[in-house]
Parts: C-alpha cells; sequence; structure tokens
C-alpha cells in the first residue's frame, strides 16, 4: 500500500509475478495473454505464483478476447477452469458475463459467485462492466450479486474522465461494493487518477511491448518502479 492506496499488478506470467512481488504492491490479477487482454491462466502458472510471491493472487477466468457473451459451452469451461483455480488456491476469481444488450447476466454471475465464495475467496467483476450501458444500475446488480469488487475505467472514455465517473460512482456506493481504478494508467497519470477515483485502489500492468518473432506484453520493472514513486511523492 502507498500512501493509503492498495496496488493491482495485472500479471501474464510467471516473470511478471515475480517482478511484481520485488515491490510495495498488494495484490496480483494472473492472467494469461495481456496483448489480448488478458485470458483465463493455467493452474501450473498461479501454483509457480502462489510458490513464489509473498502476494495474493486473484485469478482471471475469460476463455477467449472480443466481449463478454459467451456461450453455454464456454460458459461451463470457465466454471470449470474457476474450479481447479479455487482449488490450486486462488485468492479471488475475476470475471464477467453480459447479455448481447450490454446488461449483466446475473444468472451466470450468481452462479460464479456462489461458486467462488463456496470456497472462501473474493469474487471480482472486470471490465465487462464497462460495457455496460448504465453503470448505476450494473453496479447495483452486481451488489445483490454479492460481487466483493469491480474493475473499472469508468465507461468508455479515457481514464482520466472515467476516473471521475469511478470517483462519483464510489461516493454513491462506498461501503457497498469495493472499486478497482485500472485500464491506461501510467507514471504520468497514476496520481491524478488516484486523485479523481478516489477508491483507494489501483489497478495497473506498467506493462512494455517486447518482441520474440512476434508481440507480446509484460510487466516493465523500470514503468512499475516509475509509477510507484510518482504515487509516493507528496
Amino acid at each position: 500500500m502507498i500512501q493509503g492506496i492498495k496496488i493491482e499488478i495485472c500479471c501474464g506470467t510467471i516473470e511478471d509475478c515475480i517482478c511484481a512481488n520485488e515491490f510495495d504492491v498488494d495484490r496480483i490479477e494472473l492472467n494469461s495473454a495481456l496483448e489480448l487482454g488478458g485470458l483465463t491462466p493455467t493452474v501450473s502458472t498461479l501454483k509457480m505464483a502462489k510458490r513464489m510471491t509473498r502476494l495474493p493472487i486473484c485469478c482471471m477466468v475469460r476463455p477467449r478476447t472480443a466481449g463478454f457473451v459467451y456461450t453455454k459451452h464456454q460458459i461451463e469451461n470457465m466454471m470449470m477452469d474457476a474450479r481447479d483455480l479455487l482449488e490450486a488456491g486462488a485468492d479471488g476469481i475475476v470475471f464477467g458475463f453480459l447479455h448481447s444488450d450490454h446488461s449483466v447476466d446475473v444468472k451466470h454471475t450468481k452462479e460464479m459467485v456462489e461458486l467462488i465464495h463456496s470456497y472462501h475467496r473474493e469474487a471480482v467483476f472486470h471490465k465487462a462492466f464497462d460495457e455496460c450501458k448504465d453503470l448505476d444500475a450494473a453496479l447495483q446488480t452486481l451488489i445483490d450479486c454479492g460481487v466483493e469488487r469491480i474493475l473499472s475505467g469508468g465507461g468508455k472514455v479515457s481514464i482520466d474522465k472515467g476516473s471521475q465517473v469511478i470517483g462519483e460512482l464510489y461516493q454513491k456506493y462506498k461501503g457497498k461494493i469495493e472499486l478497482l481504478v485500472g485500464g491506461g494508467i501510467t507514471p504520468s497519470n497514476i496520481k491524478d487518477i488516484a486523485a479523481n477515483a478516489k477508491c483507494g485502489q489501483i489497478h495497473m500492468t506498467a506493462k512494455k511491448t517486447y518482441y520474440d518473432d512476434g508481440n507480446y506484453v509484460a510487466v516493465d520493472r523500470e514503468t512499475l518502479k516509475m509509477a510507484l514513486e510518482q504515487l509516493s511523492k507528496e
């Protein structure tokens, strides 16, 4: 925690997790394929990360890129992945189910929350929330479903304006659900985003694009260091 703000680092590999563990951060969101927006990680990656870091780890459950309206078989796959990750020690599951009209899929959200809570872990609804047309209605729905935390950039706007939206939502729903602001946070804007959002939690990748016969995204140690140093300044 820095200046009273919890820091969550979005990681895509075991190396990313080890890097995050070197800094004063509070939590990891574990994915695969960060360049695709983050997909479900392998159980073996989670087990290694739990062994090699001190941090709580919430795992993404997302079977494919491009949207959050899933087929029957994809939903079954997601439930199986979530159970496997929980059995392997995940401290929470990050997920999102929407209908084609961009409203929250209550039925499958409740089923996922019930599964997660049966392991006494955290249910986190990811940035599928930002696709909802009515953020207030979606947020109240997620509270009713028992979700503990929402990751959001404040809707389909820049993170600067979005963080102000998060600040407004936080003031309205404070004490009922946690809000975690994320999406485009950099060393140059992290202090302003934290001040605008007022929710006490920041999600960032501190990412850099690397090349190995093709591009991939990973946590960059220097970018993360710079961001945390900026947040630490009075």
